[in-house]
């Protein structure tokens, strides 16, 4: 199924592309070459990377092949912007200028459409998880970025190594009600940006949530190779419908 020809927007997230799963690099690939070139703006809402150690690794391989395909949709007239996530929050000015890409702070509202829609990552919602967003205050702050930053790559990038098996042994102790977006979240959200439609990712938990009035739409994760394929994305065309759609393209209910 191809999407219509004037799809106004497009949002994907949590593609966590690294060079150890190629199925997922290439389905980004032609998900830029045949969906987004169709499209009149395309909206990253984080974790496009596994890990980002900072800018200064913006000439590996991968990466730069990656900035470039991503340039390949700015120049083309369509508008690329990113929102950080927890994996890709030290993106920075050096790769946003590679990529042609536009950053942009969550809560983003966006008017798309004929109304206003909530972007957000989704992990700053995810406050049942007490340790992890502390560990969010942390390395949010520019002064940690700073001294962070200033560590050499090789250092930085053997501490994010670290960090991951940490988490990875975190996460299978957390029920998965600690990992998700709690309601109260979503609902002071909702009600300091005063819109009725929330997009968001982090989760990999894609759905919608329908509840008074207000809709939020999760994305979901890229993984090709997964059993079932996972990936897809979410579309708003020219009539302000939203669809949700799997890696094939097939409309979603």
């Amino acid at each position: 199924m191809t999407l219509p020809a004037r799809t106004l927007a497009l949002f994907i997230s949590d593609l966590h592309l690294q060079a150890a799963h190629a199925r997922t690099v290439d389905a980004f690939f032609a998900f830029l070459e045949e969906r987004a070139m169709a499209a009149r703006a395309l909206y990253i809402l984080g974790d496009l990377f596994e890990y980002w150690a900072g800018d200064d690794d913006l000439d590996a391989p991968l990466h730069r092949r990656i900035a470039t395909a991503i340039r390949a949709v700015s120049e083309a007239g369509i508008p690329v912007y990113w929102i950080a996530g927890n994996r890709d929050f030290l993106v920075g000015q050096a790769f946003a200028d590679a990529a042609g890409m536009q950053l942009l702070a969550e809560p983003h509202i966006a008017d798309i459409g004929g109304q206003k829609i909530t972007l957000v990552h989704g992990d700053a919602e995810c406050t049942d998880d007490i340790n992890y967003m502390a560990f969010r205050k942390q390395v949010r702050q520019p002064a940690w970025q700073a001294q962070f930053l200033a560590m050499p790559l090789a250092q930085r990038k053997a501490i994010i190594a670290n960090l991951r098996e940490g988490s990875k042994e975190a996460h299978s102790t957390k029920t998965m009600e600690i990992m998700d977006v709690t309601p109260q979240a979503i609902d002071a959200l909702f009600a300091a940006t005063g819109t009725d439609v929330l997009i968001h990712g982090h989760t990999h938990r894609p759905a919608l949530h329908e509840k008074d009035g207000k809709r939020r739409y999760v994305l979901p994760d890229w993984e090709p190779d997964g059993e079932p394929p996972r990936g897809g994305w979410i579309a708003i065309g020219e009539d302000g419908a939203i669809t949700r759609h799997d890696l094939d393209g097939k409309l979603l209910g």
